[in-house]
This record gives C-alpha cells, structure tokens and sequence, in this order.
C-alpha cells in the first residue's frame, strides 16, 4: 500500500511583539561607566587668583634680578650679595610688590637652584619670573 506523503502546512509565523533590549541595556551600561569616569575629571579645580578691576598700580616698579652663577653666588641687580642677607631682602621686595626675576647659570647646581628658591617661597614672593639664558629663536 502507498502512503501518500502528506505536507505539512506551517503555519504563518506572527511578528515578535518585543523588542529585544539587550544591546540597549549594554550600551547604558557602556555610558554609564564613562560617565563614572568623566564626571571627577571635569570637576577637578586649580586655584588661580585672577585680578578683579582695573590696576590699582600706576607705576610699575623695576623687577629685581638675582642670579646665581655657575659657583653658586649669588648677586642682587648686578650687586654680589650674602646667603645671610637674601631673606631681607626679599621681605623688602616683597613689601614694595615689585617683581623678582631669577636667572641661573646653565651649570649652575640644581640643589643650590632649589635652595634658593625655597627661600624665595618663604619670604612670600608672589611675583616671580624666570630668566632664560638665551633668545627665543623665530
């Protein structure tokens, strides 16, 4: 006897009614973490004083030059000068709110660089530039 071989009608497959959020769900997740990490950064703050208002300073006093040469010494606007003797100087520098510049021999000792450049911190110096020991090339 033959069998007759019968197909089978599948049925008409309805369309899924949910949407599948796990890739969203991933993306949040991404977002999230970067955000995490962004938001300390954008919120970090550096103090700077900024002047508020016109300069009350009519006339601008001529900086100070202190230099050490390649031995260490130290000389005040050209005038040699005693390590004993910086410190009032620069409180009467620092009274008169004139500016320090600092120029330093290229092989002149780092140690002895950073020294004085701690005892210009205690004495209160604020204004401070630092001279370079040769021109800007174009």
């Amino acid at each position: 006897m033959a069998r007759v071989v019968r197909a089978r009608r599948i049925p008409d497959t309805a369309p899924i009614g949910a949407i599948n959020i796990t890739p969203l769900i991933d993306v949040m997740l991404v977002l999230l973490v970067v955000i995490i990490i962004a938001i300390p950064i954008a919120s970090h703050e550096v103090p700077v004083e900024l002047p508020s208002g016109p300069s009350t300073v009519t006339e601008q006093l001529p900086p100070a030059v202190l230099a050490i040469d390649r031995q260490g010494a130290l000389t005040w606007n050209g005038e040699s000068v005693p390590d004993a003797a910086l410190p009032d100087r620069l409180a009467a520098l620092q009274q008169s709110g004139a500016t320090l510049h600092l120029q330093t021999d290229p092989e002149a000792r780092y140690e002895r660089f950073d020294g004085i450049l701690a005892v210009v911190k205690r004495a209160g110096i604020t204004r401070l530039g630092f001279v370079g020991n040769r021109p800007l090339e174009d």
